[in-house]
């Protein structure tokens, strides 16, 4: 085409825009929102600037500073540091920022858990005969930490690897001390689709809200332990207890719990009896399979309200901490 005596070659304008060159532009001029926190541009050039003046400085201490510089802080006022290092790790994938190389050489291997003691002779009692069933929360470093891990290593079928992000876990015993069962929730899956829907909420509103729902990420009924409702016993216990034990450990409630259950292993049957409700299932792919590649079991997707206005709470924006101290 020509304009002005000029010729210009023709160009496709909807490929301009959308080409990785053009979407990296828009992003670095524009906020986002990452790990529930909106990122302003104002914000990733003041990490920048530290990158600059400070090039011996480690990743753990830009995160420490950077946690510092914008006051992220937790329901209980304490720096959000291990979120910090999450967002710049984003922002350096993004090609928005460029970190330093790490200093130590990061380890997933999965290590074996030592032996713990504890006694495996069958329990198969009425549920009533177990009652009043002792929930407890293993603090960490304890023998109970050390069993609750123990147990679910060696007699999950998942095993349990770290764990990220805010946790609680639940050791069962029945009314003599034996322990019957282990519960943890940590945090919720990024993304699902049944959920999501079901919950009604925009991506954004996900990504502010969705530290208040917590995953029942494992559940696990000792091997030698037959007693009959006792799965769905240990869930309704649970349940009436984890939204003030989140409280309790990060000052902040949770309003909702959600499960995946591998519909090949499992029925679901201890979740339904809890009235737990089947949203749908998982496609097939991982949490973190952005590429399509990745292939897991289909897993029933169970939700479960703790209270009656959950939506219009994980639906709604995230208040200040100013604004949340002015009410009290």
């Amino acid at each position: 085409m020509s304009r002005g005596g000029k010729k210009f070659s023709s160009f496709s304008f909807s490929a301009l825009v959308s080409s990785p060159l053009a979407i990296y532009i828009v992003a670095m001029q524009t906020e986002s929102v990452i790990h529930g926190r909106t990122i302003t541009p104002e914000e990733v050039e003041g990490v920048r600037k530290l990158l600059r003046d400070h090039p011996d400085w480690s990743r753990l201490r830009l995160s420490r500073e950077v946690c510092a510089a914008w006051d992220w802080r937790n329901a209980k006022g304490e720096l959000r540091d291990i979120a910090c290092r999450t967002v710049l790790l984003r922002l350096h994938r993004g090609g928005r920022i460029d970190l330093p190389a790490p200093r130590h050489a990061i380890d997933n291997r999965r290590r074996p858990v030592a032996w713990t003691p504890h006694d495996a002779t069958p329990v198969r009692l009425p549920l009533r005969e177990l009652a009043p069933l002792e929930v407890s929360i293993p603090r960490s470093g304890s023998a109970d930490a050390k069993l609750f891990r123990f147990l679910l290593e060696r007699h999950h079928y998942l095993g349990l690897s770290h764990v990220p992000g805010e946790n609680i876990g639940y050791l069962i015993r029945g009314a003599g001390g034996r322990e019957l069962a282990c519960v943890l929730f940590a945090a919720a899956a990024w993304k699902a689709v049944d959920r999501d829907r079901f919950i009604g909420w925009t991506t954004q509103q996900r990504s502010a809200n969705l530290s208040f729902v917590a995953n029942n990420a494992r559940f696990l009924i000792l091997p030698w332990v037959e007693v009959k409702n006792l799965a769905s016993h240990v869930l309704a216990l649970v349940a009436r207890r984890v939204r003030s034990d989140w409280e309790v450990k990060y000052g902040h409630p949770v309003h909702a719990l959600e499960t995946f259950v591998d519909r090949s292993r499992f029925k679901g049957t201890c979740y339904r009896a809890a009235n737990w409700l089947r949203l749908g299932q998982t496609s097939g792919r991982t949490r973190n399979d952005s590429s399509h590649s990745v292939q897991a079991a289909v897993k029933d997707v169970y939700f479960y309200p703790l209270v009656k206005n959950f939506r219009e709470a994980l639906c709604s924006p995230v208040r200040r901490r100013s604004e949340e101290r002015t009410d009290q």
